[in-house]
């Protein structure tokens, strides 16, 4: 196979790291792959004008959108703070059709799920983009199945990716995909980088997802679980702990946290497990035991409920090779 066209579009107020995630992995993956394989990348946008980056930032383009003709391999759509009036610009929306059906895969990072979804090509998928703005993407489209957790989400021959650095997810995704898992190891290697989450970890662990709770009871609790996993964390207990009766736990849990403390314990378990995954070589069994379930079944049933993948097979994405120099 020769050449694959890959385009990254660009417009107003695009987030830049959107855009060089996806244009550095590629291009590393040139660097240490085959010339007769490697990708050609191209970066568009209306016009072929300058793109002013949501940082401030100007990117050059290489490509008018409207001048732009298929085969291509992959059309990639950026996201960015601009992408509200992206999605309104029927010229863009119009050409990012008129290409999507020339291309052999399509995908978006961020909010351009909004450009995708505004496009047509979202209706009846399942699709993910920044959690932060998962419910208005949900809103305006009610016919995109909007699901905030996964890094990226692979529906036929359509991609979604999440926040911002999941590009480089979705990108390792499809070097692996096109060149195998060698060359992708060898360029996640060299960008100092994870080999490659799986598309459905959360894009939100529990030790960033929430704020620190206004409530010094709850925050008393989530410290005492996120230390001490492996410890009696009962309801009872727990409100105990804070001076609270269980039913008042609960509810300043829901207030705060929005779930009950059982959940939230779950949860905090399951992503202790996870970091011990990946970290260490323990025996699952013994993974499990540190993070507080009873059996490597308990901790199999939990983990692939929150992140639809088994600890063993987790842990095999997560360890394939160094990542580091």
């Amino acid at each position: 196979m020769g050449e694959r066209l890959m385009v990254v579009v660009g417009f107003e107020a695009a987030e830049l790291l959107d855009i060089a995630c996806v244009t550095t992995g590629l291009a590393m993956a040139n660097r240490l792959g085959t010339p007769e394989r490697a990708y050609r990348v191209r970066l568009a946008a209306p016009g072929g004008a300058p793109i002013v980056c949501g940082t401030g930032l100007t990117l050059h383009t290489q490509q008018s959108l409207e001048r732009l003709t298929g085969p291509l391999d992959t059309l990639i759509v950026s996201g960015g703070v601009g992408f509200e009036r992206a999605a309104a610009d029927d010229r863009l929306v119009g050409h990012v059709r008129r290409l999507a059906r020339e291309s052999r895969r399509v995908a978006s990072v961020c909010t351009g799920a909004a450009v995708l979804a505004a496009v047509g090509l979202l209706d009846g998928r399942r699709a993910t983009t920044h959690w932060r703005f998962a419910a208005r993407l949900a809103a305006r489209y009610p016919k995109v199945s909007v699901d905030p957790d996964p890094i990226y989400i692979r529906q036929g021959n359509v991609y979604t990716a999440a926040g911002i650095t999941s590009a480089l997810d979705l990108t390792l995704a499809f070097i692996e995909e096109d060149h195998g898992p060698e060359l992708a190891r060898q360029v996640a290697r060299d960008l100092v980088t994870y080999l490659q989450r799986p598309g459905n970890q959360a894009q939100m662990s529990l030790y960033t997802a929430a704020p620190a709770p206004d409530s010094g009871a709850v925050a008393k609790v989530v410290r005492h679980v996120l230390a001490h996993p492996a410890d009696d964390l009962g309801t009872a207990r727990l409100a105990a702990l804070a001076g609270v009766t269980p039913r008042h736990l609960t509810r300043l849990f829901a207030e705060h946290l929005g779930q009950a403390p059982g959940r939230y314990v779950r949860q905090a378990r399951t992503e202790a497990a996870a970091h011990l995954l990946a970290t260490t070589d323990l025996p699952v069994a013994a993974v499990a035991a540190r993070c507080g379930f009873g059996t490597a079944e308990s901790l199999r049933t939990a983990f692939t409920g929150r992140y639809g993948i088994a600890p063993s097979r987790f842990r095999a994405t997560q360890r394939r090779g160094p990542t580091g120099g």
